[in-house]
């Protein structure tokens, strides 16, 4: 699981908000504990805990007393808008610019995305 060069904190954070976009884990689930997490990875507990106080800092993630960690009411939505706006700004602004400077025309932009889309959701359903 633990590939990438960022800190095994940071991954399990974004493996948690993987899991609640695609729905694994829905508003109100319990996610596996510190220890789980540790014992399950083979990590230090103190790991896991740093990505959960992470994510409670964001309101992702609520602790409840003796019960344990929680998907947070409106988490998917939050987290959904939160990519939405970063994916806008971080890869199709730059994508624009340059379609600008190859002299593409919006309605050539426009025409190729309906036509690789479509195509992306007929793979999608077969």
């Amino acid at each position: 699981m633990f590939e990438s060069r960022h800190p095994i904190y940071v991954q399990i954070a974004e493996a948690i908000r993987g899991e609640i976009l695609s729905g694994a884990l829905s508003e109100g689930d319990q996610v596996m504990s510190t220890t789980q997490y540790a014992t399950t990875y083979r990590i230090n507990p103190a790991t896991a805990a740093k990505a959960f106080a992470e994510l409670v800092a964001e309101g992702v993630l609520e602790k409840r007393r003796g019960l344990g960690m929680f998907v947070t009411a409106g988490a998917p939505d939050r987290l959904r808008a939160e990519r939405r706006e970063a994916f806008y700004s971080e890869r199709l602004a730059p994508v624009l610019r340059e379609a600008q400077q190859l002299g593409i025309r919006a309605d050539e932009l426009t025409a190729y995305v309906h036509t690789h889309a479509d195509h992306l959701d007929k793979e999608g359903t077969s």
